[in-house]
């Protein structure tokens, strides 16, 4: 008996909702993170980019646990001398929340080319309404 190894030929990619409302932004971006990358599969191959399109909805209103909306914060760097700039997670959640959970999600993804294929098959919404409805895109429970 040999092993499976998928390759472009034989991959289906399915659609799937993820509904954030009132779940831990850490819960959503793993579910998303697996499904992303195939892991949920019986055909799943560490080599191969085999995942499936997701989209989140209501990202605004995911929340963060415990001391994390005041302590954790989110930073970028110019490269330049003093280019640091640090935003803590409850302004960050409130401005641009769909880059909170990409940033999340992002950083559970192997960093990668089949990383970055993955990211572009993520779909994140603030909101209930989404563009991918021709998809006819499966619920998922978070």
């Amino acid at each position: 008996m040999s092993t499976f190894m998928a390759n472009k030929a034989n991959i289906e990619r399915k659609w799937y909702i993820l509904d954030a409302a009132g779940k831990p932004l850490g819960k959503t971006a793993v579910r998303a993170a697996d499904l992303l990358r195939g892991k949920t599969k019986v055909t799943y191959t560490p080599n191969a980019d085999c995942g499936d399109n997701v989209i989140i909805i209501n990202a605004s209103k995911a929340v963060l646990t415990g001391n994390k909306p005041s302590q954790k914060m989110y930073r970028t760097h110019s490269g330049w001398v003093g280019g640091l700039k640090e935003t803590p997670y409850r302004i960050l959640m409130q401005e641009k929340p769909e880059l909170a959970m990409q940033v999340a999600v992002k950083g559970m993804l192997p960093k990668n080319t089949i990383g970055k294929a993955s990211l572009g098959r993520l779909h994140i919404y603030a909101g209930a309404d989404y563009e991918q409805k021709a998809q006819k895109p499966e619920v998922l429970d978070v």
